[in-house]
């Protein structure tokens, strides 16, 4: 699955699963780099989507302040 179709948990869960496959030395050496760049993916869009969520949530803060300044 491409992984702008995922949602963060979806991501988590997969980075969850190749890390588990890693520690238990299930992976072939021939798939370990595919594994690995998969994560760096996966790990990508984790970033995006929090860098997202927290613009977006600065952006409603910011929208309270301009609506009452007096409780700022």
């Amino acid at each position: 699955m491409s992984p702008q179709n995922l949602t963060y948990r979806q991501a988590i869960e997969e980075l969850e699963t190749i890390l588990r496959a890693l520690e238990t030395d299930a992976v072939d050496v021939d798939d370990l780099t595919a594994r690995v760049q998969r994560s760096a993916e996966l790990i990508r869009l984790c970033k995006q989507k929090l860098r997202s969520a927290e613009t977006a949530i600065d952006q409603v803060f910011e929208n309270l302040e301009e609506e009452d300044p007096e409780d700022a």
